[in-house]
């Protein structure tokens, strides 16, 4: 097969997998925890599919209306999925031991510094987890696609620096890491169809 026979099917068909993503990860955020789970996962793996298109199938780059729409599906998948692929690997991690507070955050016990006592009803800490993540996956997309991913070491350390003080528990610490990880890893890959794209 020479590079002419596949352009034309390569791009509709990674722009395709990308927007039945997008269409799992939307519906995976009002339907049930297991369910959403189990549609976070498809969702994953046709974003992993078409990765691999990208970089396994020779093809001419993009270019006009291909590229923007390839960016539009690369942009909205990575902030769509960041906040599914984190709830889900925090679901993993802590085996739902940390109880959800009604503001996104989660309910730690609040202690004595200084005696390690339970003093008063549990606290929510991590509030507004959604919209930063939306926030730190535009801005991590955004560092990548301008060639400037040392942007992404600032993203992380403002997000460090605003959440400094409630981090004082092990849980709020545990799901700060997870969770982040979890979103700017899942951002990054899916940027990279993009970069990939784009030679």
């Amino acid at each position: 097969m020479n590079l002419v026979t596949l352009t034309p099917i390569t791009w509709p068909t990674v722009i395709g997998l990308l927007g039945s993503a997008l269409v799992f990860l939307l519906l995976a955020r009002v339907l049930s925890a297991r369910l959403a789970d189990r549609l976070m996962v498809v969702a994953a793996a046709l974003m992993v599919i078409g990765a691999l298109l990208v970089a396994l199938v020779p093809s001419v780059p993009p270019t006009g209306p291909a590229l923007v729409l390839l960016g539009v599906f690369v942009l909205a998948v990575a902030v769509a999925g960041g906040g599914p692929v984190a709830s889900f690997v925090l679901a993993l991690a802590t085996k739902g031991s940390v109880a959800p507070g009604i503001h996104g955050g989660i309910l730690v016990e609040h202690r004595n510094p200084r005696a390690s006592q339970v003093v008063g009803r549990p606290i929510e800490v991590l509030r507004g987890g959604t919209t930063i993540g939306i926030l730190e996956r535009l801005a991590l997309v955004a560092a990548l696609f301008s060639g400037y991913p040392e942007a992404i070491a600032v993203v992380v350390a403002v997000k460090g620096v605003g959440r400094f003080t409630e981090l004082d528990s092990a849980e709020a610490r545990e799901r700060f890491i997870i969770g982040s990880l979890a979103s700017l890893l899942w951002a990054a890959g899916v940027a990279s169809i993009l970069l990939l794209a784009r030679g």
